[in-house]
């Protein structure tokens, strides 16, 4: 019985550690693609982030209007559009990410909410 807990234990430990290795990964992967125009907390207030009026991904609300198809479609094909009559264009990173990636970064930008 004993035994059999501590099996357990050890796998959800290390199912715990592998989680937060991805985790951990897909920040780095954050930092490298997505940062420099939203932020590393997502809140868009870089200098670039500033100059396209880049949207703060951490507000209730602008989570509560993107559905996850949509950023995942952002992330890999990505964006050219207009906002208040400024460029707000992203190269996709669908040739540029590993598979998996996407979908880590989509529950990486839902983890940024407030």
């Amino acid at each position: 019985m004993k035994w059999t807990k501590a099996l357990v234990m050890a796998f959800a430990l290390a199912g715990l550690t592998a989680h937060a290795d991805a985790d951990k990964k897909t920040e780095r992967v954050w930092k490298a693609k997505c940062a420099s125009c939203h932020g590393a907390d997502g809140k868009g207030d870089t200098e670039k982030g500033k100059k396209m009026k880049v949207a703060d991904y951490t507000t209730k609300d602008w989570q509560a209007a993107k559905k996850d198809d949509a950023l995942k479609k952002a992330i890999l094909e990505g964006v050219k559009t207009e906002k208040d009559g400024v460029k707000q264009e992203m190269d996709g990173f669908k040739d540029d990410l590993k598979p998996g990636e996407d979908d880590a970064l989509v529950k990486y930008i839902r983890s940024l909410a407030k």
